[in-house]
């Protein structure tokens, strides 16, 4: 085979949001190589592609600490589907049984790893704020933002399938209204069945993706919290998998614990050869 290997990688997908994972418990990579990898590994069509990349290493209290790049290269405090890859990545390096806790700038997360199912426990929601309008367009959007271990803002739609999710998305994400940080933005519906059909516009992929694990928390906890919904709410991903959020301990703010349960699947294990990282 022609060019050299340099670099071993599983890939997994989340319902859809597809992940690389890299081993680090050697602690090999910096904080500037790992953003470089990151940056020309997602790439589509020029490398592996990936909504994202993670890196395992070790942790003095945990079972495990991820560090989480989007595919732009910036970091993210948590993901849902990354962090369900990430745990039953851990499983199969031997670093936890079926039950592990482990290490993220969110907080602690814990996990639970039956086979091709991993159900993830997130951080509690905060920063509920309903209904909030933000101005833009011919008139002013109204969502329900919430933080889910990364910030998310809710919109409900009667029609998922003739939002422009790129466009109003970005202009959502970047909008004053959620600087400095930005803001993923989902766009909901409701059915009949209690299932939420849901499209996310992810902020660092900058585009939509198939799954988003964190929304899906973000669209089921606002759709209970406004009574349109009870725990377990099924949601429905643009891939066409079904996520399924648990909301424990419900309050005027938010819920004591929630998981985002789901499958996990291995794509493929291998090597990388040099010339994807030109």
């Amino acid at each position: 085979m022609n060019g050299s290997a340099t670099l071993k990688i599983v890939k997994m997908s989340g319902s859809g949001n597809d992940f690389i994972l890299v081993d680090n418990r050697l602690q090999t990579y910096s904080d500037t190589a790992m953003i470089r990898l990151t940056r020309l590994l997602c790439r589509r069509g020029l490398s592996v592609g990936a909504d994202g990349l993670i890196f395992i290493g070790p942790s003095d209290r945990y079972d495990f600490k991820w560090r989480f790049f989007n595919a732009d290269g910036s970091e993210a405090e948590m993901c849902g589907n990354g962090g369900r890859c990430a745990a039953r990545f851990a499983q199969m390096l031997g670093l936890a049984g079926e039950e592990m806790t482990f290490e993220t700038i969110a907080g602690p997360i814990q996990a639970r790893v039956a086979g091709r199912v991993v159900k993830l426990q997130l951080t509690p929601p905060r920063d509920l704020r309903l209904d909030q309008e933000v101005p833009g367009g011919a008139l002013p959007y109204k969502v329900d933002f919430i933080n889910t271990g990364v910030p998310h803002a809710v919109l409900w739609v009667d029609d998922p399938e003739q939002v422009d999710v790129v466009g109003l998305g970005a202009a959502i994400r970047f909008h004053p209204a959620f600087q400095p940080a930005g803001t993923n933005v989902d766009f909901a519906r409701l059915e009949n069945d209690r299932t939420l059909t849901l499209r996310t516009y992810e902020r660092g992929v900058e585009a939509e993706t198939l799954a988003c694990g964190t929304g899906a928390v973000a669209s089921a906890a606002i759709a209970v919290l406004k009574g349109k919904s009870r725990s377990p709410v099924p949601v429905r991903t643009r891939g066409g998998e079904i996520l399924v959020v648990h909301l424990e301990g419900q309050g005027p703010d938010g819920f004591a614990a929630v998981f985002l349960e789901g499958m996990v699947t291995l794509v493929f294990q291998g090597e990388v050869c040099s010339e994807a990282l030109e």
